[in-house]
């Protein structure tokens, strides 16, 4: 796979994982009842697992995503070491914040699982274009 493929796929997912951070950030800022199927969202988004150094967690995945799409933009080596660095980081605290959300909270936010699996599909393109 060229890295032009790998590039785009790095930058389609996480302009899909924008897209859900965005979501939840504007939710969270505006008031609004987040759209969810297992009614756990709101429960997920009030626990005080949902900030993280005083910043939302749906923010955090904003600069997250917004990082990663930046690094879709370029071809130079450091800017595949900080795309892999940024997914695997990622993916770390996605399977933390899934822990955290079954064994801790007892619910379950049907967005974050979907940004769980946004960034689960984003590592194995940016580890990938480490290859070169």
């Amino acid at each position: 796979m060229s890295d032009r493929t790998l590039r785009f796929c790095v930058g389609a997912l996480a302009s899909a994982g924008l897209l859900v951070a965005g979501y939840l950030t504007y939710a969270r800022y505006s008031g609004t009842t987040i759209t969810c199927s297992t009614g756990g969202c709101e429960t997920v988004q009030e626990s005080s697992y949902a900030t993280l150094g005083g910043v939302p967690v749906p923010v955090l995945g904003l600069l997250g995503y917004a990082a990663l799409l930046t690094t879709a933009f370029f071809v130079q080596d450091v800017a595949r070491a900080a795309g892999a660095a940024l997914a695997l980081g990622a993916f770390v605290f996605s399977a933390y914040l899934l822990y955290v959300q079954l064994a801790l909270i007892d619910a379950v936010c049907d967005w974050c699982v979907v940004s769980d699996a946004i960034v689960t599909a984003v590592v194995p393109f940016a580890v990938l274009r480490l290859r070169r």
